[in-house]
């Protein structure tokens, strides 16, 4: 038996773990016009499957082995069925025969058919019907050749069996036969030198065992370990939807042209490095796909003829071999230097090449799954003009009578995530006329958008490199002026004025045009606006009887209550700043913040007033609350409010969060920042109407809960103190009438399991902090039809929320909800490593600028630098924006999708990403 060559080898494994598909089909169309021999040519196309033995093979098994079994030449016949199509029809026509599928055990590998091109619309041709005609007689034929001398033959290889370098002699032997079978005679050719299975056995012989120590396969499989060491599982485009877990290999194009000035220069440059253009055009996309997300070790299949000896040349066969480029883009190279690299990379690659690709993948075993390509994901191709190595190159094709033109046949398949061509052309005088760049993508991953985009930055890229060689790859700009607009305009969130007010100033105002309506309730008993700014005032008195004064801070350890609230409020009248206290936290985290905040003042309730940091807090003034409207002491302060003078940018309160190092640092809040959040359009009545207040007040979704309602004349529902499991959640949402809420992704999802009715009484639910189930939320949506769910989104240092997407019905999420668009008078940036605006679609991290910024964190000047840094895109001096360290990206839409965390580089397949990294990542953060 014969065995078949190892490139075959993968190919015969394919077919049998895949099953029959036409991925890897070679479809070869050549438009004929003039007067055409039908008879001529179905006896040339005999001629030269009878000339090349590998287009007479197949591969059948003996005991799960699979061999080449070559049919005698006189045993097999063609036939060229002739279809009819119309100039509107004929890409149509084409794709759907070059989807043919072979049988590889029976069927020889190779099929033709003729398409007779219709002079106009109209009738049976008008309609483009793939009529199966066999060859009708030769009478016929001249009378159907006479009305059209326009034709389109299509020839499909099975990809076992040929190559793209196998075209040229293809069409050479073609062409030679059929000016012999026009004529009348037999071609008359010297036989071939060497047959395919004559390569396969020298092959076999020439690379030896992999165990032999001295042999080819063996010296050549450890320098691919070397260089493949750490290769990332999955650097590619990154993806509009999740993989499929086994990739159906549909595919499309998209093509993109580069003009010919930038050819030149792109020449020039290569020459210039003792580099050719393949390793231009290498350095280009590496480029273009590190700056759209796929990392910055980017390794790229690229095929290599696989011809190492002349008598091959002439041979139709499956040749070539695919090699594996990796190109390093890290340490922001210039593009010389990029280009540089790639040399070293593939000549030493090149000088490795006859490791077939199969045994590189056993030798390296890498992890190996139905969704992506092993060891790369994108493949580059490129067609020199005037090379014969192209499928869709007519060089050679010597027709008598016949003009010849190669005819664009797409496959609509994809046999990797992406595969860049570029076509080179030549004018007439031999001087560059441009490449024609096309990108054949997986439409299992990609829309046709992201591969234009994609392609665009590419070609900016190029005429960016070839004018900027010694530039910065992070200097090259890939954004265009519209994309620029989207970013740094359009997507930003909505200008809305905010008074030049303290906090207590703007309750103040708001107490005075709603004095009798409910601010505060719990239990049954209801505080009106004009009630609550009384108590408020006495106790704000009191407390700056006690020193408290603009930016004094005051510790709060207290249980959620109505005398709670009532104090927060207090606090912020007097001009002091609260420092909430978790009393489930070790006392060792509690003297850690009174010792940052310098607190002297700590306000306790009754229920932990015997609490150990008691004890423990020497020099600091403690305070009992215990029914501030009940409480003699009190009400001898006046109820006028004190005459402080705060600035909306002093600091409201100091949230403690322990972040990824577990020292709780203190994120200062201004009343600017809250006031900002509170007078969001967001919180429009009567969805915010009655908001419930449950949230531990050490969490600043509780900035959410009292300040949005105290500020727009709402009213804050006190829930019962301790923590609320979904039964005492829902009996507190009905008795309060509650309509605006919300809640964590842990209480939101049980909720959504136990009792999805008990949302139907709310306007709208807010949830996040985590990733969102969007089957969660689907089940509550489907139980309550008229309530409105939000993922929101946003770090302490942004004033809880930074972003909002309201879910929209019907409930179509292909994966995770997105987090969304900007709140009002924020803006964000999703930027390179480099702080570099990435084009939408494209991973970035995620930076918050404008409303809602924190001053910094409390006594840590260090850690504000690293975390508040200059905005580079703001409009006025000075303007700072958050690093959030979390990796995000653009949707067409304008919406932010959440990825992971960019600090602990969460890697991703397409944009799927393992929950349990997403929660982790979240929680510390």
């Amino acid at each position: 038996m014969i065995p078949l060559s190892y490139a075959q080898q993968r190919l015969w494994f394919l077919a049998q773990l895949e099953g029959p598909s036409a991925t890897y089909n070679i479809p070869l169309a050549l438009r004929l016009t003039g007067t055409l021999d039908t008879e001529a040519l179905t006896l040339a196309l005999g001629d030269v499957i009878a000339r090349h033995e590998s287009l007479r093979t197949v591969y059948p098994e003996r005991d799960g082995t699979p061999y080449q079994e070559i049919r005698e030449a006189g045993d097999v016949r063609i036939d060229l069925p002739v279809r009819t199509a119309t100039e509107e029809t004929l890409a149509e026509v084409l794709a759907a025969e070059s989807a043919h599928v072979f049988d590889l055990a029976v069927d020889l590998p190779v099929e033709a058919r003729l398409i007779r091109l219709a002079q106009e619309a109209g009738g049976e041709a008008g309609r483009g019907d793939a009529l199966d005609e066999r060859v009708p007689p030769v009478d016929a034929v001249a009378v159907a050749d006479a009305e059209a001398d326009e034709h389109v033959l299509l020839v499909v290889m099975h990809h076992i069996a040929s190559d793209g370098w196998s075209v040229a002699p293809l069409l050479r032997d073609l062409a030679h036969a059929y000016r012999a079978r026009a004529a009348g005679r037999a071609p008359e050719q010297d036989p071939l030198e060497i047959q395919y299975a004559d390569y396969t056995l020298w092959q076999h012989e020439l690379l030896g065992e992999a165990d032999a120590e001295d042999s080819v396969m063996a010296r050549q499989i450890a320098y691919w370990r070397e260089r493949l060491a750490g290769l990332p599982a999955e650097a590619t485009l990154p993806a509009d939807r999740p993989r499929p877990a086994v990739a159906s290999y549909r595919g499309d194009t998209r093509t993109l042209h580069c003009p010919p000035a930038t050819h030149a220069a792109l020449l020039d440059l290569a020459r210039g490095s003792g580099a050719t253009l393949f390793m231009a055009a290498q350095a280009a996309l590496a480029t273009v796909l590190s700056a759209s997300g796929a990392g910055t070790d980017v390794p790229v299949g690229s095929p290599v003829a696989g011809r190492t000896d002349e008598a091959l040349d002439d041979l139709v066969g499956f040749f070539v071999n695919t090699l594996v480029l990796r190109t390093d883009v890290s340490g922001d190279p210039t593009f010389r230097e990029l280009l540089e690299r790639v040399r070293a990379t593939d000549l030493a690659a090149w000088a490795h090449q006859d490791l077939p690709f199969d045994r590189l993948v056993e030798a390296l075993n890498p992890e190996r799954t139905g969704d992506r390509h092993p060891l790369f994901q994108v493949m580059l191709t490129l067609v020199q003009a005037g090379a014969a190595a192209s499928g869709t190159s007519s060089a050679g094709a010597d027709f008598p009578g016949l003009r010849t033109r190669a005819e664009y046949s797409p496959t609509s398949t994809a046999k990797f995530d992406l595969t860049v061509g570029f076509d080179e052309h030549l004018t007439e005088d031999g001087r560059p006329g441009g490449l024609d760049i096309t990108a054949e993508y997986a439409t299992d991953l990609y829309d046709p958008e992201t591969v234009e985009a994609l392609l665009a930055r590419l070609g900016r890229l190029l005429a960016e490199a070839v004018a900027h060689p010694d530039t910065p790859l992070s200097g090259l700009d890939l954004l265009d002026a519209a994309e620029r607009t989207l970013l740094l305009d359009t997507w930003t969130g909505r200008a809305t004025p905010v008074p030049e007010a303290s906090l207590a100033a703007l309750f103040a105002e708001q107490a005075v045009r709603t004095p009798d309506a409910v601010a505060l309730t719990q239990a049954g008993r209801s505080y009106t606006y004009a009630e609550v700014d009384a108590l408020t005032n006495r106790f704000a008195h009191r407390l700056g009887a006690l020193g408290v004064g603009p930016e004094t801070v005051v510790a709060v350890l207290m249980e959620r209550s109505v005398d709670l609230v009532l104090s927060l409020l207090a606090i912020t009248k007097a001009g002091g700043v609260y420092a909430p206290l978790n009393a489930v936290d070790p006392a060792s985290r509690l003297s850690l913040i009174l010792a940052d905040t310098a607190a002297p003042v700590l306000l306790v309730d009754p229920a932990l007033a015997d609490h150990e940091i008691l004890t423990e807090a020497t020099g600091v003034r403690i305070v009992l609350v215990d029914g501030l409207d009940r409480d003699a002491e009190l009400a001898a302060h006046p109820e006028t409010a004190p005459e402080v003078a705060t600035h909306p940018d002093q600091w409201l309160y100091v949230m403690f969060t322990s972040g990824s190092t577990g020292v709780p640092k203190g994120v200062a809040v201004t009343h600017r920042n809250v006031a900002e959040l509170a007078l969001d359009h967001r919180w429009t009545r009567p969805a915010h109407g009655r908001v419930l207040f449950h949230s531990p007040h050490t969490f600043d979704a509780t900035t959410y809960e009292l300040w949005a309602p105290l500020l727009t004349g709402g009213t804050v529902a006190v829930a019962p103190p301790g923590v609320l499991d979904t039964a005492a959640l829902a009996s507190v949402l009905a008795a309060e009438s509650i309509t605006g809420l919300w809640l964590t992704v842990g209480l939101f999802r049980l909720v959504a399991e136990e009792d999805p009715g008990a949302f139907a009484g709310l306007g709208e639910v807010w949830t996040g902090g985590d990733v969102v189930p969007p089957e969660a939320v689907r089940r509550v949506m489907d139980a309550c039809p008229h309530l409105a769910v939000v993922n929101g989104y946003g770090p302490t240092e942004t004033t809880t929320f930074a972003t909002s997407h309201p879910v929209r019905r019907p409930f179509d999420y292909d994966g995770a909800l997105p987090i969304g668009r900007p709140l009002d008078n924020t803006r964000l940036y999703v930027l390179d490593d480099h702080l570099g605006l990435v084009a939408p679609g494209v991973p970035g991290e995620l930076y918050i600028a404008g409303a809602g910024l924190a001053r910094g964190y409390l006594g840590r000047p260090a850690q504000t630098a690293e975390r508040f840094v200059a905005d580079p895109y703001g409009s006025v001096a000075g303007s700072r924006m958050y690093r959030t360290g979390d990796l995000v990206r653009w949707s067409r839409e304008g919406e932010i999708e959440y990825l992971g965390r960019a600090d602990q580089q969460v890697k991703l397949r397409g944009f799927r990403i393992e929950p349990g990294e997403i929660e982790s990542a979240l929680v510390a953060h």
